[in-house]
């Protein structure tokens, strides 16, 4: 690519991560399960510690009951976070993003991707199985959700990070082995008519990059 090159991308690039927004109510207008799984495929292209890849994508779509279990196992957890668990000073960064224990998005939502950490790999030696050890995987399977938000985002279609604490749950309904562990809940679809966003101000670039006196 010429330096021309370079700059047109980065510039269309940023214009359209600009445009990424949390969305926290969903239309139920369905989404081709295709745009979904290519958006997963691009972030197992993501980068990972010893190149072990320690990440499970679990895609669950139109399956009222299973959604229904996970939602109410979620605000569960939820609502003894809001109502005894969370700081004052937790629900106070909270309180600009208007948010509380009740979760729609997980049942109106077309698609839910349920990210899992591999905390250890697992591989057949001899009739046993045997613990193979990960390296970085909260940073590798963090990049990869990275990745998966900016798919979406290039493809038009509204996100959400949704981590509710504690998600142990989520391994015991959705039947993930031992060694896999919660990482995030991802609703997927396009935003509900009435949806809004709170009105946030992102940082100045001058506020996040630090450069260094060029040595040379």
């Amino acid at each position: 690519m010429s330096a021309d090159e370079q700059s047109a991308a980065l510039a269309r690039f940023a214009e359209v991560m600009e445009r990424r927004r949390s969305v926290r109510d969903f239309s139920t207008e369905p989404v081709p399960r295709e745009l979904v799984v290519d958006a997963i495929r691009a972030a197992g292209l993501a980068p990972s510690g010893a190149h072990q890849q320690p990440w499970t994508f679990v895609l669950i779509g139109n399956e009222p009951e299973l959604r229904d279990r996970i939602r109410e196992a979620a605000e569960a957890e939820e609502r003894e976070g809001y109502e005894h668990r969370m700081s004052p000073e937790w629900l106070e960064a909270l309180a600009p993003l208007g948010t509380d224990w009740h979760k729609p998005h997980l049942t109106d939502a077309p698609w839910l991707i349920v990210v899992f950490e591999q905390v250890y790999g697992l591989r057949q030696d001899g009739g046993e199985t045997a613990r193979v050890k990960h390296y970085y995987v909260r940073e590798s399977v963090g990049i990869a959700v990275g990745f998966l938000l900016a798919a979406f985002t290039h493809a038009g279609l509204a996100t959400l990070t949704h981590t509710p604490s504690p998600m142990g749950f989520l391994r015991e309904i959705l039947g993930r082995p031992e060694n896999e562990r919660p990482y995030v809940v991802i609703p997927v679809g396009y935003p509900a008519a009435d949806a809004t966003v709170p009105d946030l101000e992102r940082k100045r670039l001058s506020e996040i990059l630090v450069e260094l006196p060029d040595r040379g």
